[in-house]
């Protein structure tokens, strides 16, 4: 609830003037009576003003204590028992019901009725010029019991106001929770649609490819063979046209790994073992990076339905990833939890982040920030991911690192 007071509103001002109408019509005109009614309106109308800032039930039961006391006196003053203002204790009586709950309202209660009825004490009654017959204690007890009724009214009111309120904020959060959904679903549509299309070129193009480079390959072996024996740079050449053609032959294979539909073996496996393996792979692969690695597997094991050699390629390219990413010196972190419904592996390091603007594109095929890198890594990791049903998120801070979190259903 906001700290701060809202601006008057014409209710506010209505109330106002409805306060000064009742000071303007006094008979007589006593000024002692109608300034103790001007200020009495004066706390009324300070506490609808001021209510978003009284969010502390103490604060609340003092200022209609404050009431009760300003209506006491004007009571008092204007003939006790008999006087035309008993009505004005019910202002704090629904206040304390409209604000807080049942029991502060009839603890209210009872010190309204209590402060009416304490007139009825001889100080303040004469009791040789009044006497009080079965009329007169009748009338007494029926507003007594007005106190008493209107404020339980006004408190069931306000609690089916609170509990309708209530309904509608988990609606909104609901609706909140299902538009994050929608979002990341439209977002995966969009990656699902942009990969198919891209996976078709690919194929195509890759296929295309082989052709030509197993003549090119074949070729070039056989000029190698061919060539004098003391015509060093005509071999070295012809050595270079091999390896490169390896080196593309490949990348093409990596291009038909993407646009392939994967095969899926789904079998039990823990989760724990399969990213262990993953890790352990990755260390001999980075020996020489001068990078710490620190798993942490959960206490338990995590055992789920999945294809363990491909999500271990998953934990492999994204610990890889992070290895490349730290700085020498740097410690990479792998943490594998249970959380509600689904496994999660975290992977993360301390490098340079993701800038915001790459963050939706680092899953696409071909996007990379690596000078020799093909932008498939990534993108392969996804494919495999989305084919086991599970999600990969990043959250990363420019110079802080970042974490890619894959998480599995355990069913």
């Amino acid at each position: 609830m906001s700290s701060s007071a809202r601006k008057p509103l014409l209710p506010d001002l209505v109330l106002a003037f409805l306060f000064v109408a009742m000071a303007a019509v006094t008979t007589p005109h006593d000024p002692n009576e109608i300034a103790l009614i001007l200020l009495f309106g004066a706390l009324q109308l300070a506490e609808s003003i001021l209510l978003p800032s009284l969010g502390r039930q103490r604060a609340r039961v003092m200022w209609n204590l404050g009431k009760v006391a300003v209506a006491y006196a004007l009571i008092g003053y204007t003939r006790g028992i008999e006087s035309d203002y008993y009505w004005m204790l019910l202002f704090p009586v629904i206040s304390t019901a409209a604000t807080l709950g049942v029991g502060s309202t009839l603890a209210f209660t009872v010190v309204a009725c209590a402060a009416y009825l304490s007139f009825l004490h001889p100080v303040f009654v004469n009791y040789e010029k009044l006497a009080l017959d079965d009329q007169a204690k009748a009338e007494l007890v029926r507003r007594v019991l007005f106190l008493g009724i209107s404020g339980m009214l006004v408190n069931i009111l306000a609690q089916a106001l609170r509990s309708q309120s209530h309904r509608y904020q988990l609606l909104a959060e609901e609706l909140a929770a299902s538009n994050r959904n929608l979002r990341e679903a439209e977002a995966q549509v969009r990656r699902a649609e942009r990969l198919a299309a891209i996976g078709q070129l690919t194929a195509g193009l890759a296929h295309e490819l082989r052709n030509p480079l197993g003549t090119i390959k074949a070729s070039a072996d056989m000029l190698e063979r061919n060539l004098p024996a003391g015509d060093a740079i005509a071999q070295e050449l012809a050595g270079y046209i091999s390896s490169e053609v390896d080196r593309t032959n490949s990348l093409v294979s990596r291009f038909l790994d993407f646009a392939r539909p994967l095969e899926i073996r789904r079998a039990p496996a823990d989760l724990n073992d399969v990213t262990a393996a993953a890790v352990a792979a990755a260390r001999r692969d980075a020996s020489q990076s001068g990078v710490a690695m620190d798993f942490r597997p959960s206490a338990k094991p995590i055992v789920i339905p999945i294809d363990a050699e491909l999500m271990e390629r998953v934990f492999f390219n994204l610990i890889l990833n992070a290895i490349q990413a730290s700085p020498d010196g740097g410690t990479v972190k792998v943490e594998t939890s249970l959380r509600d419904t689904s496994a999660c592996v975290d992977v993360t390091d301390r490098g340079h982040g993701i800038e915001p603007d790459q963050r939706e594109s680092i899953f696409n095929p071909f996007f990379t920030t690596k000078v020799s890198g093909t932008g498939l890594g990534l993108a392969i990791v996804a494919k495999i991911v989305g084919e086991h049903r599970g999600k990969i998120d990043v959250e990363s801070k420019p110079g802080e690192g970042s974490t890619f979190r894959v998480c599995l259903p355990t069913e």
